[in-house]
């Protein structure tokens, strides 16, 4: 399957609920009311965009319908599609796009693929020439160092691993000067999903990032968090919680495929959040560099007449 297709198909259940709430509320040239406004804004807010987005996407709707006359399903459709994709259009900002090696510390929750996550960007950097090394600062769970050295095999990369229960702090200091004595380009760290608290695991976070300053002054470079999609409005917690504490510079949603509220990509954006990488499947090549277009293109389908809607 190309791509595209793979990309396509990991929306299906998004798009199916979205895109069919629509046909079912616009067919033909049916006449807009204020009850199909309404029952539009709740298929948005089902798909799990956000209040805030639905809210803004809901008045660009009405702006259009109004200007236009247009409000059949084709030409609502293709107003959402523009509308989101604008939205989801962050700014990244790169902290010192010449630092070599550039340090990414990744964090998220036990579950939702950040190990698996972390393989998948390694292969994604080797295939762009890059000299990656990998640390395994999780030492709380022995199969989280196994899961690394595995995937370090698999796409050819080294990883810098202590015994299981060394202090996390040591592991990624010792992984960066690892990789600055070995000329790396990147330096994916590894950390741990769950301690006892979530406030021992902030503090562990935070004591990480402070300790790789010191490996090397400016980093970490980025601060990426993983994120499972089918949990929704739970994701948008972590999000929040975790960018507070720690002053994240991107997001990976992971199982998109897995899940009819995909729009759960446009409320996480609206956190000022840059997505750069989504998953949308479980082999190696279906992580993706995130794309607005392509998703908002992907979400609600490419465009067709109105009247292929109610044939």
């Amino acid at each position: 399957m190309s791509m595209w297709g793979r990309f396509e198909a990991g929306l299906t259940k998004t798009r199916e609920g979205l895109l069919g709430s629509i046909k079912e509320m616009l067919p033909g040239s049916r006449k807009i009311t204020p009850e199909l406004y309404e029952e539009l804004e709740a298929a948005l807010l089902a798909a799990d965009l956000g209040a805030p987005a639905v809210a803004a996407l809901m008045d660009t709707v009405r702006e259009s319908v109004w200007q236009s006359g247009e409000a059949d399903a084709a030409s609502v459709r293709r107003i959402l599609k523009m509308a989101i994709a604008d939205r989801l259009r962050r700014p990244v900002v790169v902290s010192a796009p010449s630092a070599v090696p550039y340090v990414i510390l990744i964090a998220g929750i036990n579950g939702v693929g950040k190990t698996t996550s972390i393989g998948k960007l390694a292969r994604l950097f080797v295939h762009a020439g890059k000299r990656v090394v990998l640390v395994a600062a999780d030492t709380f769970r022995a199969a989280a160092g196994e899961q690394l050295e595995l995937w370090a095999q698999r796409v050819g990369v080294e990883v810098v691993k202590h015994q299981i229960g060394a202090d996390p702090a040591a592991v990624a200091f010792d992984g960066v000067v690892a990789a600055q004595a070995r000329k790396a380009d990147v330096v994916l760290v590894d950390t741990a999903g769950r301690l006892h608290t979530k406030s021992n695991l902030m503090d562990e976070l935070r004591k990480i990032k402070r300790t790789v300053s010191k490996a090397m002054p400016g980093a970490p470079h980025e601060i990426w968090l993983v994120l499972d999609a089918t949990v929704g409005q739970n994701g948008l917690a972590q999000a929040r919680q975790f960018h507070e504490m720690l002053g994240l510079t991107g997001v990976i949603l992971t199982k998109l495929d897995g899940t009819a509220k995909g729009g759960i990509i446009v409320a996480i954006s609206d956190l000022g959040l840059p997505i750069r990488y989504i998953g949308i499947g479980e082999s190696a090549e279906d992580l993706r560099p995130f794309d607005p277009v392509a998703f908002a293109e992907a979400l609600l389908g490419e465009d067709e007449s109105a009247d292929s809607f109610h044939q």
